[in-house]
């Protein structure tokens, strides 16, 4: 199986080591794509907060797709940024981290509170299996009309559903269905809510 092809089918992989040449090429486009990410986040978190046309700009360059009326307060951190989709009206507060190496998908109206991260990478269990860098990677979807409460961690292949509350300090790691309120560690559904009528 190629590097890609594990990557999107949430296999076990390392970014190095390779003897086919398809691999190496992947990889080194990748070097590049992350480099980028770290560039234009630097140039983002070092813009200053009045120049909101420079802000949007960086922004619409960084993500692979960045809604309309959608704003983040600086600093912002991600891996690729051209793996992660923004619906229209986002909001994330400071310190908003996207661990982007496969997709992330947040849908419209969508707000994050300070210091959220989102992960679609991680690793083996086994410490043996992890000196080499092995790790996995698996997309994370978020719908329409979350509320993610600050200081948040959204794990590898989560599904968040639409019209959601996720509570401050929660640490999501399994899917949370359509119209309810979610918090703990791992975060469970606490109560139900009306769903929206659009």
């Amino acid at each position: 199986m190629s590097l890609k092809e594990a990557m999107n089918h949430g296999d076990i992989y390392e970014e190095s080591g390779f003897s086919d040449p398809v691999d190496i090429a992947y990889a080194e486009q990748l070097a590049h794509e992350r480099l980028r990410s770290k560039r234009l986040s630097f140039k983002y978190n070092q813009t200053d907060p009045d120049d909101e046309d420079q802000r949007q700009s960086i922004l619409h360059q960084l993500f692979k797709y960045f809604g309309k009326h959608s704003f983040i307060e600086g600093p912002v951190y991600t891996s690729y940024g051209n793996h992660t989709t923004i619906g229209d009206d986002f909001y994330a507060n400071f310190n908003l981290t996207i661990v982007d190496d496969v997709s992330v998908e947040i849908g419209n109206h969508v707000m994050f509170g300070p210091n959220v991260m989102i992960s679609v990478t991680g690793h083996p269990l086994n410490g043996r299996d992890r000196r080499h860098g092995a790790q996995f990677s698996k997309s994370i979807n978020i719908g329409d009309d979350v509320w993610i409460g600050g200081n948040v961690s959204i794990l590898p292949g989560v599904s968040i559903g639409s019209n959601v509350v996720i509570g401050a300090g929660s640490v999501v790691t399994h899917d949370i269905a359509n119209d309810s309120v979610a918090l703990g560690t791992p975060a469970r559904i606490v109560k139900h809510l009306e769903p929206i009528h659009k």
